[in-house]
């Protein structure tokens, strides 16, 4: 999108320091200048066709170097309050580099996730609970402006023909989409947040996540080769505690990862990232998962990390778990780790290999050893509420046993979730295993003694 188009379509109401000016001055008018009315229009005009000639491309500028120039072109305009300058600088600033009125809801560290429904009702995720935000774009057309500069960083395309788009931000945050009229309410954009720096385990423990003993077995678990499943529902924490374990794997390892859109962020030097691809607009050239899966098996890799699994691919994965790439690392969305086996028994018959049943649970118990059950709880918090060990096979049910789990005692008087991390007296029949491959690992963390 050109810079004058960008400019004509931005909101006043974009900005941070707007939403203040706004916030104390409900009229939008200091000292006579409105931000709504045809000062600030004509302003607002006056300094992009000033940058036009000044600047072939403004986004090559950085941030302070834009802020400069835009700052010296408004200087001389005697009307204009210090104050109002600034609001005025930061608007046209987060309209040419960043992504409009959210740009500032993009910048707060403290916003885990950005829910919008239409053009005038923006909501945020901040610690948990859902707010409703001041940010507004102009109409229809300006939002579907900022959405096409989202997409273009991965070259995916939304539109009447194709209404729905999975993507990510040059940051590594989600972002899905879905267009009018199938979303009624107007366009409607998720974005989920990461963290610029993921969270590590030691981290994850001083959150409340999961309990020191819960983290040490994890954390022996990864480094003694167990395949191990992160289960949970939507918003649960999965891709975060699926990157606090990469962070285990030994650097003299090869990893391969394959997502939708690749969020992972491995801190390994020796990785393979591989994204699948949604088809063109004549249903050509697309790339699935479970073809990113078979092409992983034949790159020499020493673990495979699938950020979620969804559909056929689930055979592929077993089989690779199954066939010397231990270790291995996937998402699952259950609400239980039973539920977790159900749906991958589902997803391989999606396969459309005609196995029996008992086959297919036959290579679930063989390939999966440990379920990380992840959980969004009431108050907002997410944890770990169960670490299970799949035993084997008994009479053709899958067995299991739950080595960890949190147990819940009730709600204080502020909403929080009450309760404690227990481990449940049992030793993981992975642990000779574990420490055959040099991972000092104590019986005591099981509740066991020494």
């Amino acid at each position: 999108m050109s810079l004058r188009n960008r400019i004509n379509s931005m909101s006043p109401g974009a900005s941070q320091a707007f939403k203040a000016i706004k916030a104390t001055h409900p009229n939008t008018k200091i000292g006579g200048f409105d931000y709504l009315g045809p000062k600030f229009l004509a302003l607002k005009s006056r300094v992009q066709d000033a940058l036009l000639t000044q600047v072939v491309d403004p986004e090559k500028l950085s941030r302070e170097e834009l802020r400069d120039m835009i700052l010296n072109i408004v200087e001389a305009d005697k009307e204009i309050s210090p104050l109002e300058k600034d609001a005025l600088v930061r608007i046209l600033v987060d309209e040419i580099l960043g992504y409009g009125p959210i740009q500032a809801l993009l910048d707060d560290p403290d916003i885990s996730e950005i829910m919008i429904n239409g053009c005038s009702r923006i909501y945020i995720e901040r610690q948990g609970m859902l707010i409703k935000t001041d940010v507004t774009f102009r109409d229809e057309a300006h939002l579907r402006s900022v959405l096409e500069k989202m997409l273009s960083f991965t070259g995916r395309r939304v539109d009447e023909s194709s209404p729905m788009v999975d993507s990510r931000l040059p940051d590594g945050s989600r972002l899905n989409a879905i267009l009018r009229p199938l979303a009624v309410s107007g366009d409607s954009v998720t974005i989920r947040k990461f963290s610029k720096d993921p969270f590590v385990l030691s981290q994850l423990v001083q959150m409340g996540t999961l309990s020191v003993e819960m983290a040490e077995f994890i954390q022996a678990a990864v480094h003694g080769k167990l395949n191990i499943v992160v289960s949970g529902g939507t918003g649960s924490g999965k891709t975060t505690t699926l990157n606090a374990l990469s962070a285990f794997i030994p650097s003299s390892e090869r990893i391969v990862t394959i997502e939708d859109a690749a969020e992972l962020q491995l801190q390994q030097d020796h990785k393979v990232t591989l994204e699948a691809r949604p088809a063109n607009i004549e249903g050509k050239g697309g790339v699935a998962i479970r073809d990113l899966v078979r092409n992983a098996l034949r790159m020499r890799p020493d673990r495979i990390i699938v950020g979620e699994v969804r559909g056929g691919e689930a055979l592929d994965m077993l089989q690779a778990m199954n066939t010397g790439h231990e270790g291995s690392l996937t998402t699952v969305h259950a609400n239980s780790p039973r539920d977790c086996l159900a749906r991958i028994e589902t997803m391989v018959l999606m396969a459309g290999a005609d196995l029996p049943l008992t086959a297919i649970r036959t290579q679930i118990a063989s390939a999966i050893d440990i379920i990380v059950q992840q959980a969004r709880l009431l108050d907002g918090s997410r944890r770990i509420v169960k670490i299970t060990e799949v035993v084997g096979m008994e009479g053709g049910i899958i067995t299991t046993q739950d080595l960890f789990e949190f147990d819940q005692r009730g709600v204080d008087e502020e909403g929080r979730v009450l309760g404690v991390y227990r481990a449940n007296g049992i030793r993981s029949k992975n642990f000779d295993r574990i420490r055959s491959q040099g991972v000092d690992l104590s019986p005591a963390i099981f509740g066991l003694g020494g």
